[in-house]
């Protein structure tokens, strides 16, 4: 019998790089949140780990050890056949591959296999927080987890199809010692509320993206025009952009304009928590 599993798209409503440590790796603060829009697993024990690939977005994605999901099932030492309905866009910086790993990997915990914090982190930099799959205060290389609670907040996720490498963006950052964000992050009752205190936040990743890839300046402004935007912002190193509304009706709505002017973008809404 099948095991199902979710892999929530991972929203970054901040992103600030506050350094970099001698072994390369970027110091971040950000701050997490998931989408109820995502990928899908199902998995069914067997001798031998295999895999197939399915959905909208499954061209392209490797069904080998090449894939995060084959590596955190080797992690756990759990074999079977793994089938992926690929349903979030490759490279959007929305942490497909790692929330599918980390969804890999708490099936194996249900079923009496956990893996420590270490090798989780060791798939990737969002994998511990994608097992979490909860709002999140995420600093050092991704290591540092604080939960917190933040109200729904309802949005709308915008990719035009382009993938930007992470490699190129964070060597088009200009400066790799950036403010992190206060100490304190408030108790927000409204998503009105939220989005206020996101505006003095930022992605520092944003700029250099922009720059290699213009369609991404394109989508934050459409975004941004849309009625009753709270914030535009890009997620991760891009290239998916989110804006967040008062209500889902907003977000609806902003996702009917703008799929109705760019049939060819990748275009949800979705509530974020």
């Amino acid at each position: 019998m099948a095991t199902k599993a979710f892999a929530p798209a991972k929203i970054n409503l901040t992103l600030h790089v506050t350094g970099q440590r001698a072994d390369g790796y970027h110091l971040l603060d950000s701050l997490v949140v998931f989408a109820d829009v995502g990928d899908t697993l199902e998995f069914t024990q067997r001798p031998v780990l295999s895999m197939s690939v399915t959905g909208e977005h499954a061209a392209g994605v490797p069904t080998d050890n090449r894939n995060l999901v084959w590596k955190a099932a080797e992690a756990a030492g759990w074999t079977g056949h793994i089938v992926l309905n690929k349903m979030l866009p490759h490279g959007g910086g929305i942490g497909g591959g790692s929330s599918d790993a980390a969804a890999t990997l708490r099936m194996a915990a249900d079923q009496g296999v956990s893996v420590g914090q270490d090798a989780a982190l060791s798939l990737g930099a969002d994998v511990p927080v994608c097992v979490l799959a909860q709002a999140t205060r995420m600093r050092g290389i991704g290591e540092q987890l604080t939960p917190l609670s933040l109200p729904s907040l309802p949005a709308l996720l915008v990719n035009p199809g382009v993938e930007v490498p992470t490699g190129a963006v964070f060597s088009a950052l200009d400066s790799r010692s950036n403010p992190a964000m206060p100490e304190g992050i408030p108790v927000f009752e409204t998503p009105e509320e939220c989005a206020a205190w996101l505006q003095d936040q930022g992605n520092d990743l944003e700029p250099p993206t922009t720059g290699l890839a213009p369609e991404v300046a394109r989508v934050l402004d459409e975004l941004a025009s849309t009625k009753q935007a709270l914030l535009a912002r890009m997620s991760g190193s891009g290239s998916t952009c989110f804006a967040l509304y008062p209500t889902m009706k907003d977000a609806h709505f902003a996702a009917y304009e703008i799929g109705a002017a760019h049939p060819d973008w990748w275009c949800r809404a979705t509530q974020l928590n």
